[in-house]
């Protein structure tokens, strides 16, 4: 093949991507970004400011649950990292044959249903007559119906959940490929089980940690159904402000306002951690 016909080809292929990226991605966060700065003077006038992001500083609700979203992100994906860590290390380590591809499957499938399919399962588990409260008063730890709905650890309990295949995934891959002799050197040279975790496979599987990590983290600061059915008005997300702003309230310059700003977060808390684990976005998203 010329090299003229290769670029040529190689252009066809990568326009579907480029257009998706350009016209779903990039142009509207632009848009959000110039919308945010309106401020409305008369309902057909707008001069440009910086009013949206002044009101966000001055009125304590919205930094107060916008620290909060984040804070309980960080969380929650950390939780997610110690749940889905053994469970990526019996399946890429220990599992052989057959049960291996088993294990996989047994993770993926919840994920057939949608998030909102999923947090009204766990609504039925945890409400007053569901299956936890009837086991808690079955064994007598409880008189009467318990109420485990609308809160905050219910909401951590979602996010987990619906997060979990995101970080087993990339662990999966990452420590499947580990040298089972550098293990096996490691306890050679004296080290317990302590040490060679950290010395050995955590540095190992740096990679699929931090990529594990920043897509959970992402799909919670995001996450909209699961805090607002599973947290009730008591448990304040982020991303129900933005939709107050854009839908109930029809101001679409403060949801913009609000918008760039959780964006902002995201991308300042992602680079952090790029830079405490010492990775680079290419590596752990190649």
């Amino acid at each position: 093949m010329r090299p003229s016909a290769g670029k040529l080809s190689l252009c066809l292929l990568m326009a579907p991507f480029v257009l998706w990226i350009v016209l779903l991605v990039v142009l509207p966060h632009l848009q959000m970004l110039r919308v945010s700065f309106h401020v409305r003077e008369t309902w057909d006038t707008v001069a440009f400011g910086l009013e949206q992001y002044g009101n966000f500083f001055s009125e304590s609700y919205y930094w107060r649950t916008f620290v909060r979203t984040g804070v309980m992100s960080l969380f929650t994906t950390f939780l997610t990292l110690v749940i889905a860590f053994p469970i990526a290390w019996y399946i890429a380590r220990l599992a052989r044959g057959r049960s291996k591809g088993v294990l996989f499957l047994a993770c993926l499938i919840p994920f057939w249903a949608s998030e909102l399919v999923r947090t009204y399962g766990w609504m039925i588990l945890l409400r007053e007559s569901g299956l936890f409260s009837a086991i808690l008063q079955a064994v007598g730890l409880a008189d009467g119906p318990v109420e485990m709905l609308y809160n905050d650890a219910a909401v951590i309990v979602g996010l987990v959940y619906n997060g979990l295949l995101f970080m087993v995934v990339p662990l999966v891959t990452t420590l499947d490929g580990m040298d089972e002799h550098i293990v096996e050197a490691g306890y050679d040279l004296g080290g317990n089980h302590w040490t060679v975790l950290r010395e050995i496979i955590l540095p190992w599987a740096m990679p699929g940690v931090v990529s594990g990590c920043i897509v959970v983290f992402m799909l919670t600061l995001g996450s909209y159904l699961t805090p607002i059915l599973m947290g009730g008005k008591d448990s304040a997300w982020f991303t129900e402000q933005i939709f107050t702003q854009f839908i109930t309230r029809f101001n679409w310059e403060q949801g913009a306002a609000l918008g760039v700003l959780l964006l902002v977060l995201s991308s300042v808390i992602v680079w952090a951690g790029l830079r405490v684990t010492g990775q680079n976005l290419r590596k752990v998203m190649g």
